[in-house]
């Protein structure tokens, strides 16, 4: 989230990110559904580990992000955040949620 939501800026970039994240939540939906072959996504909604598969990589991200920010590496926090934002995703499709219950306990913490 940006800092500052008073600038018409912030609501344009807010606006974007919205967009952003909607269309990736859409792929990974579409990914669980059809299950292409050559999809690292439908691969995780398929894994022989099940969900764990995904919670592993969360985990792994997480920890790749905690070294990223120790020695402050702008463009690789950039990357790992990606990575467990992608991931999130998935899991938060796996339990039958969606973004709106994101955005909705996101909101309850303003």
């Amino acid at each position: 989230m940006s800092g500052d939501q008073t600038g018409e800026s912030s609501d344009v970039e807010d606006d974007a990110t919205d967009a952003v994240l909607d269309e990736l939540f859409a792929v990974v939906e579409d990914r669980k559904e059809t299950l292409p072959e050559d999809s690292y996504t439908a691969s995780l909604f398929t894994h022989e580990k099940g969900e764990n598969a995904v919670l592993e990589k969360l985990g792994e991200e997480t920890t790749e992000l905690l070294l990223a920010a120790k020695d402050d590496d702008r463009e690789e926090i950039a990357h790992e955040s990606a990575d467990i934002v992608y991931h999130l995703l998935v899991l938060l499709s796996m339990k039958e949620m969606d973004l709106a219950d994101l955005r909705a306990e996101l909101r309850e913490r303003r």
